[in-house]
């Protein structure tokens, strides 16, 4: 069966993958001329990568680790020490380390936290642990009650001291979601802490050895077009055309540089596009109907990705970082935990600016100006006194609508992979799957509409098999 993908991210090339496996053809539409959608990267004239986004490979990541392992490719992710480390704003330049034990979960997440006494005194440990409970033992039905509360009014329900939300929420919150405890559903971070408390290594952090699209994103296109599928670049999808039944007829594409439209017939047609793309596509026939409308409340939150290149080693430390600053979320350096970005003399950083829908319009300088002022902050060693580190040069990347806002009450909002049309799938990490918008949700997405797509049309094969059947006679 052939099947057109509209969205070459990781949602995209991920149902493309477990298509081919399971014995269809599939041709994947990308809009730019880069792949990978939301971990996207560019060259610059020097040579160097500047990306859509830090990207950080977890543990707890199942499916995308068992992607990595079919294709053959595990062995670029650079696993790191297992630890958690936060810097701490009221001793610049001091570091707060949760080092996890190689010992059976959830002893091990537990006894980092126990052993750490930089950041919470024993009775708000004691107090933390005892309002985290029912989200342990109650389990992800109970997480997924909670999406009517916002973490922080969560935390106040469990009596968890403001202090932890201050050093350890508001960070983890930015880091998973890219917005405050506040403003984010409490069934993300709960989730992701389910996850980290039940899986020995679940917490590890890994960073890719260079580039998403070349080190992650071409083996999958490779196994692809190998097995007979198609992946196309600069192919924007401009219209879902329909037949009178409101099925998809096909795929109307953007001609560029002067080329004619032009239309892409399948037999099943999957959208792994953002949510705020398929929103503005959405065809009028299908606006009533109340998957669709449900997809309305869903919205794309802006990111920021910084990249600074200094003259010299700014740390030394191979591992993410957690600012705890009031304007970043997490970075690294780049030099040390990236094997093609290396360079032992000179560092380039890697920041998200979390979060950003008041710093989206503001200009490169002012986005610029502040983040340079927190670094010192961070560092201020190195960029204060007689002889500062000198800022080589700087990428900033702006997304306007990355993964879709957590905020309470979406989660019933999120579409399953099959949609009431008969031959339209959706992929893509705000659709409903357990890991919410990651790298691992977008793969399980992909993975969830190609079995969606393969059970459907087995259903429709069986149909159309009873059909030709003769009926029996008395």
């Amino acid at each position: 069966m052939r099947v057109a993908i509209a969205g070459g991210g990781l949602a995209g090339l991920a149902c493309a993958k477990y298509l081919v496996d399971a014995g269809h053809t599939p041709i994947v539409l990308e809009s730019r001329d880069v792949l990978g959608g939301l971990v996207a990267a560019w060259k610059d004239e020097d040579g160097d990568w500047y990306e859509t986004g830090l990207h950080v490979f977890f543990g707890a990541y199942p499916n995308m680790l068992q992607l990595m392992e079919e294709l053959g490719i595990s062995d670029r992710l650079q696993w790191k020490e297992h630890t958690l480390i936060f810097n701490q704003p009221e001793q610049p330049g001091v570091l707060s380390r949760f080092d996890v034990p190689d010992i059976p979960a959830p002893i091990n997440v537990v006894m980092s936290i126990l052993r750490n006494n930089d950041m919470l005194t024993w009775e708000q440990k004691i107090r933390f642990a005892i309002g985290l409970l029912p989200a342990i033992v109650r389990g992800q039905k109970y997480v997924e009650k909670m999406d009517q509360y916002s973490l922080l009014e969560w935390l106040r329900r469990q009596g968890v001291d403001d202090r932890v939300n201050s050093d350890i929420f508001i960070a983890a919150s930015k880091a998973l979601t890219f917005i405050n405890p506040e403003d984010v559903s409490a069934t993300v971070p709960l989730t992701a802490l389910n996850r980290f408390l039940q899986e020995r290594y679940g917490s590890k952090v890994a960073f890719l050895d260079g580039a998403p699209p070349e080190r992650l994103c071409q083996p999958m296109v490779d196994y692809v077009t190998e097995h007979g599928g198609e992946v196309l670049l600069n192919k924007p999808l401009r219209q879902i055309l329909l037949n009178a039944d409101s099925t998809v007829q096909g795929y109307l594409v953007r001609g560029l540089d002067g080329a004619e439209d032009e239309i892409i017939t399948a037999d099943a047609y999957v959208c792994a596009t953002s949510v705020d793309v398929i929103k503005a596509l959405m065809p009028e026939p299908w606006k009533g109907i109340d998957v669709f409308q449900k997809m309305q409340n869903l919205v794309g939150v802006p990111v920021i990705n910084i990249h600074l290149w200094f003259d010299r080693k700014m740390t030394d430390v191979d591992q993410l970082l957690f600012s705890r600053s009031e304007l970043l979320s997490v970075y690294a350096d780049m030099s040390n935990t990236c094997h093609e970005y290396a360079d032992p003399d000179k560092s380039m950083l890697e920041l998200v600016l979390a979060p950003a829908k008041d710093w989206i319009d503001r200009s490169e300088a002012d986005i610029l100006t502040a983040t340079m002022a927190e670094l010192e902050k961070l560092y201020p060693e190195q960029l204060t006194g007689e002889h500062p580190a000198k800022l080589l040069k700087h990428r900033i990347v702006k997304t306007p609508r990355s993964v879709y806002t957590a905020a309470p009450g979406t989660q019933a909002c999120r579409p399953d992979q099959a949609t009431p049309i008969a031959n339209f799938f959706l992929a893509g990490s705000y659709t409903m799957q357990r890991y919410l918008g990651s790298m691992e949700g977008a793969v399980l997405s992909g993975k969830l509409a190609a079995q969606a797509v393969s059970q459907r049309s087995s259903s429709e094969a069986q149909d159309a098999e009873r059909n030709r059947q003769p009926a029996s006679v008395a």
